[in-house]
């Protein structure tokens, strides 16, 4: 393989395992390193003392279409690895939520949002009146700000109700940009309704994954690059990277999995890591300018994800496979979405997910009194007081789960401006928030980067 078609992929979560298969599919010899033992970054399987779990429920859209592009050009059978559900927010019907579900039948938008509202249980005339003005100005404006504001700025300007506000818009804003509506970007959030809301229904489906997060891509990425001559090494430390004459890279790496340390050459790298360890390695790259972009890098202000598992009898059933909560986080109801692992997965019968988006309040409590006021609030919402008595419970926060989704957030661009050098991540520059979509757009932007600068 002449070195030209040799390339480095740092970090193997989604955005580092998307540019590895783009790279892999083009006929390069990639080599995917990843610090961690297990794959999927900040969206993968955890070992613990129970049993495997993930590191953080996540929900796609049927709008990924890179996601869903790559996952089935892995191998990976879409049918047998997601739940597909229509577009909803439906709340336990004890709990004075509402009850918002898209009809199952292929209408274009904005006709699947108006059967949607006229279904809509739990919600007054003027909180319906007050979502399809929403939905018709947003659309008549091409889902576009000409100056972005906080999301919380956006819903007062469009008037819309304390009801709606509390049921739909906040939810929806934590759940998509896990940042609280006041500080929220509005255009980032418009960019997700449009392909939510604003989509067809088969846009807007909701896809939960059947399998673990590393299986449902990151391990299938892992075997195509192997099947096409590349190599997966967990447990690789990058340790620097060196520019050869501007013509080649040279990374030291360190870990069991190199036996030490070991020195390799590469025609490019794509830089796959979190934006701290990003900015780290760029700093130290001998003689060259990156004083500005790792400002960009080290800006993201973090924000976190907690998922409380709760585990009873494996009888143990909600009526579907997700709730949307009330959270007041005030009177302890820190819950936002419930979901029944084992409508997913026979083997997680019983197991209950909840989801804590912008968690870090919640998350400074002891781990004990947290997964007891969630089990509490299950119980009081569906009315059901054998939930509030699991027989065991596991909590995981990702502290770094993304970063606050700020207006006007500057994000920077794949091209670093060193040759044969360019970044992936869910915060580099494009329409969504550190989705894994985000992440997996700018693992394919990358490595489309690094092959047209080979062609040229």
């Amino acid at each position: 393989m002449p070195p030209s078609r040799s390339i480095a992929v740092i970090g193997a979560g989604w955005a580092g395992c998307a540019a590895a298969v783009e790279l892999a599919q083009a006929g390069y010899k990639v080599t995917l390193l990843e610090a961690g033992r297990t794959l999927g970054g900040r969206a993968r399987r955890v070992e613990t003392d129970r049993k495997l779990l993930d590191n953080g429920q996540h929900i796609l859209l049927g709008a990924y279409r890179e996601t869903l592009r790559l996952m089935q050009q892995t191998g990976v059978d879409l049918k047998q690895a997601l739940l597909t559900l229509p577009l909803q927010m439906r709340y336990p019907s004890d709990s004075d939520g509402m009850d918002f579900v898209a009809p199952a039948l292929p209408l274009p938008a904005p006709l699947h949002l108006a059967a949607a509202l006229l279904r809509a249980k739990g919600l007054q005339r003027e909180d319906k009146l007050s979502l399809a003005r929403f939905s018709t100005s947003a659309r008549w404006m091409g889902w576009r700000l000409h100056t972005d504001c906080s999301v919380s700025e956006l819903l007062e300007r469009f008037d819309q109700t304390p009801r709606l506000i509390q049921l739909m818009w906040r939810p929806l804003c934590l759940a998509a940009l896990n940042t609280p509506p006041e500080r929220a970007s509005a255009q980032i959030f418009l960019n997700v309704l449009r392909d939510s809301l604003g989509a067809n229904r088969r846009a807007s489906d909701m896809l939960l994954p059947r399998a673990d997060l590393s299986k449902l891509f990151p391990e299938a990425a892992a075997a195509y690059v192997v099947e096409r001559g590349g190599s997966v090494r967990s447990g690789a430390k990058v340790q620097a990277l060196r520019s050869i004459e501007g013509r080649l890279w040279q990374l030291d790496i360190s870990g069991a999995a190199v036996g030490g340390t070991w020195s390799t050459y590469f025609s490019g790298v794509v830089l796959a890591t979190g934006a701290a360890q990003a900015a780290a390695l760029l700093h130290d790259i001998p003689d060259a300018d990156t004083s500005a972009l790792c400002g960009q890098l080290t800006a993201f202000e973090p924000e976190a994800i907690t998922t409380v598992y709760l585990q009873y009898d494996a009888a143990t059933r909600l009526e579907l496979p997700f709730y949307a909560l009330l959270d007041d986080p005030y009177n302890h109801h820190y819950g936002q979405f419930v979901f029944d692992r084992g409508q997913l997965d026979a083997s997680q019968a019983g197991l209950l997910a909840v989801v804590i988006s912008a968690s870090g309040p919640a998350a400074a409590q002891p781990q004990e009194l947290l997964a007891e006021a969630v089990a509490v609030q299950l119980a009081v919402d569906f009315q059901r007081p054998e939930l509030g008595r699991p027989s065991w419970f596991k909590v995981i926060t990702e502290k770094r789960a993304t970063y606050a989704s700020s207006p006007g957030l500057a994000r920077p661009d794949n091209a670093t401006g060193l040759p044969g050098l360019v970044l992936a991540g869910d915060y580099t520059a494009g329409d969504y928030p550190a989705t894994l979509e985000s992440a997996v757009r700018s693992g394919v932007a990358a490595a489309r980067l690094l092959k047209r600068s080979a062609v040229q």
